[in-house]
């Protein structure tokens, strides 16, 4: 049984919950389905798993009103046996949002958990519960199995009611993965809905459209019923609730193409300071998504590592939050790039003392694709001058060398961002700069917005393009099929890892398996 006694996990749920981790707001709560002050407290959007750990996970729930979250735990799905967590009450400071971070289970194990939302006031009120399972890390060797995509409800392609579901959150369900690294661009907060749009064939795309999804995202109402809007589908409800996620954040979280201190010239927006914006988006995001917070950071950082075993770790990054300005990106002078000092030397030191056989870096830009931002800036971090490093470049060679000179191998890159799907061979052979060790960088997405692509690849770290599937024209529908997703699966008896490049239908358009090389 995967528990240890019952006091044991009942402590555990005491330890954290989001509306109490969460200062209060005076603005009222997003309008969604179902929010009453009378009657049953009811669940409202499904429930989610995040952040898997070899004792637990964080398990998200929303409510309709004010009630107390209390989540059982089993180990078959019927229950029969269960302990039952007392969590937090959601008010609406929260959104009526709340988590528990369930602990003390045993590791390697698949946990069933059920959700219930209680009255506080009234014992024995409550509304219908709703189930679900996650997968503990394991401790020891064995078989995982992970995907990885980005890019949701983007270019104006929101949930269409003709498709029922949104397709490719089904065909990631079919292939049972441990987690789901969700990769950035987890909504598109500045990308308005229209209810009908004629596609290049004379065909119509429908959206179910709600009311925050006919502007861009500018209050915190507004950035919480972004979140709200992807958990209409029943197809990512279902991901959702039996496979947990490890959150990131890109730009449209925000507003395309954000960094810092930035000022819009976007008339669309009343608000055109985007640190008032990302202030309210990070609160969203941390309210709607199941992360595990950490109780000193009234911030909410984003990045992080979560240790999977003896065979893997994996390192979120945040490109946003420590961002410097879209420029040229051609200075030679380092300024902190795209992950601050304190992040870069974070990544270093971690990377160095990690004992996992596999690390993979969870990026949120591609390293070696060029990304303009309008005719002479750019957004990502290449710019398409094949020598030295300069601009953002700087940061990834620091890290690249890092790693080299410590003799650190087996890392492998993980990204999105860019809308196709690529595999990416990076070598000193082919590149101007040489201070690093051969490695593989993989692209996938989006899941389900417009298709793109491909990039250049700046020559500067040596890229090769062994694998693109884009699009002939850009901002191709969902309809088209080149929504895509990635999977790893790490083999528990000889660490080979291999990377699997798969379409919206789960067929697999490359495959590549990785040995594992010895310090």
């Amino acid at each position: 049984m995967p528990f240890p006694a019952r006091r044991s996990v009942l402590r555990a749920g005491l330890v954290t919950g989001a509306a109490a981790l969460l200062p209060s707001v005076a603005s009222p709560a997003m309008a969604g389905p179902g929010l009453v002050r009378s009657g049953r407290p009811e669940l409202t959007h499904g429930i989610a798993t995040g952040d898997p750990s070899s004792s637990g996970a964080v398990v998200w729930a929303r409510s309709s009103r004010t009630a107390r979250m209390m989540v059982s735990l089993s180990r078959t799905p019927d229950f029969r046996r269960s302990v039952t967590v007392r969590g937090p009450v959601v008010t609406g400071a929260s959104d009526y949002t709340g988590q528990v971070d369930v602990r003390f289970l045993l590791s390697g194990s698949r946990v069933y958990y059920r959700v219930r939302l209680e009255d506080p006031d009234r014992h024995g009120v409550h509304g219908a519960s709703q189930s679900g399972s996650f997968v503990t890390a394991p401790s020891r060797r064995q078989d995982i199995r992970f995907l990885w995509s980005g890019d949701m409800v983007g270019q104006g392609w929101g949930r269409n009611p003709d498709l029922d579901e949104i397709p490719i959150f089904a065909r990631m369900l079919a292939r049972r993965p441990d987690f789901f690294l969700n990769s950035g661009d987890t909504i598109y907060a500045d990308g308005p809905l229209l209810p009908s749009v004629t596609l290049p064939d004379g065909r119509v795309w429908r959206n179910v459209v709600t009311t925050p999804k006919t502007k861009v995202a500018e209050t915190l109402s507004e950035y919480r019923g972004q979140w709200a809007y992807n958990l209409l589908d029943p197809a990512v409800r279902r991901f959702y609730a039996s496979v947990p996620q490890i959150v990131q954040w890109d730009d449209h979280e925000v507003t395309n193409n954000w960094y810092p201190g930035e000022v819009l010239d976007d008339p669309r927006y009343t608000e055109q300071r985007v640190d008032v914006l990302a202030t309210r988006a990070r609160r969203a995001f941390f309210e709607w998504m199941p992360l595990r917070r950490q109780r000193h950071d009234s911030l909410g950082r984003v990045y992080r590592k979560l240790s999977y075993g003896p065979l893997l770790d994996v390192f979120v990054l945040d490109m946003r939050t420590y961002k410097n300005a879209n420029s040229a990106n051609t200075s030679n002078v380092p300024d902190g790039g795209v992950l601050g000092l304190e992040q870069q030397r974070w990544l270093i030191s971690s990377l160095l003392k990690s004992n996992a056989r596999w690390k993979i870096v969870a990026a949120d830009l591609p390293l070696g694709l060029v990304v303009p931002d309008g005719a002479a800036a750019q957004e990502g971090l290449a710019q398409g001058d094949p020598g030295a490093p300069l601009g953002r470049e700087l940061q990834v060679a620091s890290v690249l060398s890092a790693l080299r000179r410590h003799n650190v191998r087996n890392v492998v890159w993980l990204t999105a961002d860019v809308h196709y799907s690529a595999a990416h061979h990076y070598s000193p052979s082919r590149a101007t700069f040489t201070d690093f060790l051969p490695f593989w960088e993989f692209v996938s997405g989006p899941l389900n917005a417009g298709a793109f692509g491909p990039n250049a690849l700046d020559a500067t770290f040596g890229p090769e393009a062994v694998f693109v599937h884009a699009p002939p024209a850009p901002n191709a529908s969902p309809l088209e099929g080149f929504q895509h997703f990635g999977e790893v699966e790490i083999s528990g008896e000889t660490a080979d890892l291999t990377v699997h490049l798969r379409d919206q239908d789960g067929t697999a358009l490359f495959s590549k398996t990785l040995k594992p090389e010895r310090r």
